[in-house]
């Protein structure tokens, strides 16, 4: 993500001030409420690793990272780009991989 759109996503954080919450925070809460976590598929390509939602209702979820720390936070940054949540939402989204095994991320 580049630090131009971090520093206009925490500009528009301070000026909305830090209890004003996005809808599209809520729409997060709400998907993960009624559909429960996001399931993603892996598949290794020489050194990079790529996620592919397996159940998203609104399309694909498609992302990628070379290890997979960086995959994790890949995969976090997607679902939020997916909602539209800005990155200065990042902490209020909570977004966690709940089953390392099935591979799901959900609002934690």
């Amino acid at each position: 993500m580049s630090i131009i759109k971090q520093a206009k996503d925490n500009i528009a954080k301070f000026i909305l001030g830090s209890k004003s919450v996005p809808r599209e925070l809520l729409e997060l809460s709400n998907y993960f409420r009624s559909y429960g976590p996001i399931n993603f598929k892996f598949h290794k390509d020489g050194d990079v690793i790529t996620a592919t939602s397996t159940n998203f209702r609104h399309g694909s979820i498609i992302t990628s990272g070379k290890d997979k720390k960086e995959l994790d936070e890949n995969i976090k940054d997607a679902i939020m780009t997916a909602f539209e949540i800005p990155s200065s939402y990042e902490k209020e989204a909570k977004i966690n991989n709940v089953s390392s095994n099935k591979k799901e991320y959900a609002f934690a």
